[in-house]
């Protein structure tokens, strides 16, 4: 399929070498060095495709794609960058870019990306469809890290972010669920707000209760009526996190919402409605709950519409440097000390650690590190690695590649009670659950409790 295509690059070597290949494969190739060049081929050359390049002379391709973006225009544009930068990835694409490829170019990935731009042209000339101009981005979510699997991530969080479908996060324990579905609220222009429950933090009559409110008398303590977080929602997006742990009880109430967007307060009768987004998020394998009966296998799919998996820090140790320096000025300022720096030898033995705890266990690790160090500079010995990092057995022996979630949060929680010898308020606080949720967990996997 032959095409127009407009290539926006200052680099005169790549650009001559960006011309070739498209013109071997058939395609009519222009050329701009700038964004001034850039904007007066637009008007007179109506391309069917832009490649463009993030850093150019005069100016940034982002600000350019937003201004075309206004304008409507109907060429496909992929940006170009040698910025490994999640954060633009997810802008761009929100903003209207096709699709975002980093520097260096591999031609394979950019035919492919190219192929299906050009699909996607095709079609959007066969229907016509009446689409808004995009606001621009709210407040940039936090999320680190310059590996292909993030990249991807942040793609998924940009494409669904315009739709009220329901989104499915899943990964192992601290790998950032909450930031994906905030994430995911930043960039869907929604005017409610995020709020957030953990329904493993909760027992039942109390989670019921944080979920759809309750009514004066409805239980003992119920001294007055209390709103809801379906109904605190309202407009905006409601995230649900470990929802493995939701009881079967609560699981039918929930189907209720998400089907017809009724529900009553607890101890009341008068119908309410709902219409914010569900953005849920577990780290244990739903469906394996399912097939066990305990998940509702109607919820499920309800849920899941969209579903989001978080990949494991261990299988992106290339983002670690990144997430390193983004938690330093966290914990340094946190902890009201100045920034520091961190050796190339204990970076390296960062990035090579199991992580079983994921993020989250890495900002412990240097949050113990910035308050044990006394100088500016964090070197190897200065890291406090649990015996699970430096090869401790866990209950879970298989290989992480097969392993599935609950053996990894098996293996954590126990990692996570040794490294605080069997305290169970320490654990709780570092796992993020209840002290109820994290003995049912005990119970469920057989962990081993060592005494104080």
């Amino acid at each position: 399929m032959s095409a127009r295509i407009l290539l926006v690059e200052d680099d005169a070597g790549l650009a001559t070498i960006l011309r070739l290949h498209f013109e071997d494969a058939g395609h009519e190739v222009h050329h701009a060095d700038r964004l001034a060049a850039a904007r007066q081929q637009i008007a007179t050359l109506d391309p069917d495709l832009i490649l463009m390049d993030q850093g150019l002379p005069d100016g940034k391709g982002y600000d350019l794609l937003c201004e075309w973006a206004e304008q409507q225009i109907s060429a496909n544009i992929i940006m170009i960058t040698a910025e490994h930068d999640l954060d633009l990835a997810m802008a761009a694409i929100s903003a209207g870019a096709f699709d975002f490829i980093h520097k260096p170019i591999q031609t394979g990935e950019l035919d492919h990306t190219i192929n299906r731009a050009l699909q996607q042209q095709q079609l959007s000339r066969q229907v016509q469809v009446l689409s808004q101009p995009q606001e621009e981005p709210l407040q940039q979510p936090r999320l680190l890290g310059q590996s292909q699997l993030m990249l991807k991530v942040s793609k998924e969080i940009a494409l669904v972010a315009q739709s009220p479908t329901r989104v499915l996060v899943t990964g192992e324990s601290g790998t950032g669920k909450e930031l994906v579905a905030r994430a995911i609220h930043q960039y869907s222009g929604l005017k409610g707000p995020f709020l957030a429950t953990n329904c493993a933090a909760l027992v039942d009559n109390l989670l019921e209760s944080e979920l759809f409110g309750h009514e004066k008398g409805a239980f003992t303590g119920a001294t007055a009526r209390k709103p809801g977080k379906f109904e605190l929602a309202a407009d905006g997006t409601l995230f649900l996190d470990e929802i493995g742990e939701l009881p079967l009880l609560l699981q039918a109430k929930l189907l209720r919402v998400l089907q017809d967007g009724h529900f009553e307060r607890l101890g009341g009768s008068q119908q309410l409605n709902s219409g914010a987004r569900v953005v849920v998020a577990t780290n244990r394998d739903l469906v394996a709950e399912v097939a066990n009966g305990r998940f509702r296998e109607d919820l499920y799919y309800r849920l899941s519409a969209v579903h989001i998996p978080l990949p494991p820090l261990r299988d992106r140790p290339e983002d670690i440097p990144l997430l390193v320096a983004g938690l330093l000025q966290r914990i340094c300022r946190s902890e009201g000390k100045a920034l520091q720096q961190i050796t190339d030898l204990a970076m390296n033995r960062l990035q090579q650690q199991p992580w079983r705890g994921n993020v989250r266990e890495l900002e412990n690790v240097l949050t113990q590190a910035v308050i044990r160090t006394r100088g500016r500079v964090i070197d190897l010995p200065d890291l406090v690695l649990t015996e699970n990092d430096r090869g401790h057995t866990n209950p879970v022996t298989r290989s992480n590649s097969t392993r599935s979630l609950a053996e990894v949060e098996a293996a954590h929680i126990q990692a996570v009670l040794d490294a605080n010898t069997g305290h169970k308020g320490k654990s709780c606080d570092i796992l993020q659950i209840s002290r109820p949720a994290l003995d049912r967990k005990i119970t469920r996997y057989g962990l081993a409790v060592m005494k104080k």
